[in-house]
């Protein structure tokens, strides 16, 4: 069997489509995280008071643990950020509550099918979750390179490629230029 540019550019193409269009969908979707994030969506809410220091700094793990013991969840850990204590629990709940009232929210979460499952990929940790990754990154390279050298001609990279190629990695470098 002769391995051609065609053929190793098409076999893993086909390999990987569905981890292409997974990431493809995740990638646009985390770009625009801050006005849509469907990695999760609320399905309940309830409005919570807490009766919470004026000294943040007494807002310890167990200060904190005997504050929400009423509600009926499993703490999970804390933070406090920009006059907001957040408070999670197992099993996606979070507990919003601001800093000066008390007055508060706890939102019940759950993942939104497919496009919260496809932006966990995207954003694993998980060492063979990486490691795959990592391959997939080399074979995107592989499909890339393979691509532009299938064509020939007056078509062909060496003609007409070459210069659509430099144009696409002007736009990153740009960006990078003037916004990094």
């Amino acid at each position: 069997m002769k391995i051609t540019n065609r053929s190793l550019h098409r076999d893993f193409a086909y390999f990987y489509v569905g981890l292409i269009i997974a990431f493809s969908f995740s990638g646009i979707i985390l770009n625009h995280r801050e006005d849509w994030y469907p990695m999760n969506y609320t399905f309940e809410s309830k409005d919570v008071q807490l009766n919470l220091p004026e000294n943040l700094d007494l807002l310890t793990k167990e200060y904190i643990q005997e504050e929400v013991r009423n509600i009926d969840e499993k703490y999970d850990g804390h933070r406090v950020r920009n006059n907001t204590l957040r408070v999670y629990f197992k099993g996606n709940i979070i507990l919003d509550v601001d800093t000066a009232t008390g007055k508060g929210i706890i939102e019940y979460k759950r993942k939104v099918p497919l496009l919260g499952h496809t932006m966990y990929l995207h954003k694993s940790t998980n060492s063979f979750w990486i490691w795959y990754s990592d391959i997939f990154g080399v074979a995107m390279l592989l499909i890339a390179i393979t691509g532009v050298l299938i064509p020939a001609g007056k078509n062909g990279f060496s003609k007409r490629g070459w210069k659509l190629a430099v144009l696409g990695m002007l736009f990153p470098i740009v960006f990078l230029v003037l916004f990094s």
